[in-house]
């Protein structure tokens, strides 16, 4: 062996005694950078697929983007169509005088604009009966009382800290943290909605995974049907997504889910249930990965936070899905949705003080002074807190019991009855009070279209195209008209394919075949920086 690796070393260094000197410093300097521009070519490829590539290059070409651009340009205008305001009539100063109690007319103006939402919307207003009366009034009233305070200035408005840390406790009772399982450490906080509660629990577990296990390239593993805020997360914090197709149940595959574990993982995201179909992942089976693979593991409970603690008590076959699960360090609610406070407040809990410490900035070099903050906002509306402890204070048990029994109730009514409709299909075994549907004989966006024409606000899905109701309190009077509706709107389609004028079957129909996604990105940012 040594005579035939000296013969070897020999032969190299006489071919290379040939070579220029010059050449043996470049050559390996060129292999490296050829080495380094494969890997970045492997991981564009990876990341954004051959054909987002070539599409991009294929843009490139004279003429060719600026037929793209002017082709966009008619589909944000078409998306906008349905719009009735412009920001033309848009105020641009503030008036010479000022208007002072006319301002109030001006209000009710504008807000008698608005579509009519009663009962018709998918989701979005949660409490049910009439805005100047009943739980709407309770609610407003205890916003109005604190509206002025701000609990950044906690000496002196210490009613409001004592306000937010009771609807945080009561929250953490409700998913678990009395059980012994739960290590009876939750905590948590006020946020000013879902996706803050999202952003505070990914970066939060970045950070505290930093902390534990050295990870520099935090990923985080994503089901495809976990809601965009993740991806918003992501993008802010800059954190691979590693998104895993559901499973024939369009649930969260933790066989897939395992595939993607890697020394770079930092968390796992559940949904309990998720926004498109209502469906609970298998929280369970998440949490032992978690627990054996030393991760963390957020369930997001924006939606069904303030359900499915008491759909179980009703005795609804409700999966395990919060902190007595082995595994489960954070948790997002949304009090504002089935909760029944006013829009802007959500909760975000932790399994332990631990892991929340991570979500706090604290600065020590700031001229101002010391300066410490628990969540994305330094300000914040103490109104909001208050009207979110109004409403679960007066609620109770009981309320919340009663309330849920009948969404419940309501739900499973809409599903049979969507089911008995030639044509349609429910999507997976809804969990909760969510109804997700699609359809094998007509384009279910053109029945979404007709839909919309009589007054409803449903949501349009893809993978597969599909449209759900989230089922609210505002429901539990009109579910028969929406099945009429629902009906009458398919046999429609039936007897006339095809898109109605001002829809937006076209557009959402292409969107889910175009497989280009970058341009459909494109497409979505143009319309919003034109809208907002």
């Amino acid at each position: 062996m040594d005579s035939a690796a000296r013969r070897l070393r020999d032969a190299a260094n006489e071919h290379l005694a040939r070579c220029e000197p010059l050449v043996l410093l470049i050559a390996p300097l060129l292999a490296l950078l050829a080495a380094r521009t494969l890997h970045a070519a492997a991981a564009a490829v990876a990341d954004r697929g051959l054909l987002a590539l070539a599409m991009a290059a294929i843009k490139l070409l004279p003429g060719v983007s600026a037929y793209i651009d002017a082709e966009k340009r008619k589909v944000v205008d078409q998306l906008q169509s349905g719009g009735t305001s412009t920001k033309s009539s848009l105020r641009t100063e503030l008036p010479t005088v000022g208007l002072s109690n006319e301002v109030i007319s001006d209000l009710e103006t504008l807000k008698a604009r608005d579509v009519t939402w009663q009962g018709k919307c998918s989701g979005t207003v949660y409490i049910a009966g009439s805005e100047s009366e009943g739980h709407f009034a309770l609610v407003n009233k205890a916003y109005s009382m604190f509206s002025h305070t701000n609990p950044l200035h906690q000496d002196v408005f210490k009613s409001v800290a004592q306000l937010e840390a009771e609807v945080v406790a009561m929250t953490a009772a409700l998913l678990g943290s009395k059980e012994k399982s739960s290590g009876g450490q939750i905590c948590g906080n006020m946020t000013s909605g879902g996706t803050e509660s999202i952003l505070l629990a990914v970066k939060t577990s970045r950070d505290y995974m930093r902390s534990k296990k050295g990870i520099t390239k935090p990923e985080m593993i994503i089901a495809e049907s976990a809601h965009s805020a993740y991806d918003k997360a992501a993008q802010y914090f800059n954190i691979k997504v590693r998104r895993v197709p559901v499973n024939k149940e369009f649930l969260a595959d933790v066989k897939g889910f395992k595939r993607c574990i890697n020394g770079n993982t930092i968390m796992m995201v559940g949904s309990a249930p998720g926004f498109p179909h209502g469906l609970i992942d298998p929280i369970e089976e998440l949490g032992e990965l978690a627990s054996r693979y030393d991760i963390c593991l957020h369930v997001d409970l924006c939606l069904g936070g303030f359900v499915l603690p008491f759909a179980r008590k009703l005795g609804y076959p409700i999966p395990p899905f919060d902190f007595c699960v082995k595994g489960v360090t954070s948790i997002s609610s949304d009090v504002h949705k089935y909760g029944l406070a006013p829009k802007g407040t959500s909760i975000v809990l932790y399994r332990n003080h631990e892991i929340r410490k991570h979500q706090f900035v604290a600065v020590t070099e700031w001229t101002g002074g010391l300066y410490v903050s628990p969540t994305i906002a330094g300000s914040r509306p103490g109104g909001l807190i208050a009207g979110a402890w109004a409403a679960m204070m007066s609620l109770g048990l009981n309320g919340y019991m009663e309330n849920t029994g009948h969404i419940m109730e309501v739900s499973k009514k809409i599903q049979r009855g969507i089911e008995d409709i030639p044509g349609l299909f429910v999507i997976g075994k809804p969990d909760m009070t969510v109804v997700a549907f699609g359809s094998d004989m007509v384009d279910i966006f053109e029945v979404n279209d007709i839909m919309s024409s009589k007054g409803w606000h449903l949501n349009a899905l893809q993978r597969p195209n599909s449209i759900h109701i989230c089922v609210t309190l505002q429901h539990t009077s009109v579910y028969e008209e929406f099945l009429k509706d629902l009906k009458d709107s398919v046999d429609t389609v039936k007897a006339n394919p095809g898109p109605i004028s001002g829809g937006r079957a076209p557009i959402y129909g292409a969107a889910g075949k175009m497989p280009d996604r970058g341009m459909i990105r494109e497409l979505l940012v143009e319309f919003m920086d034109t809208s907002c």
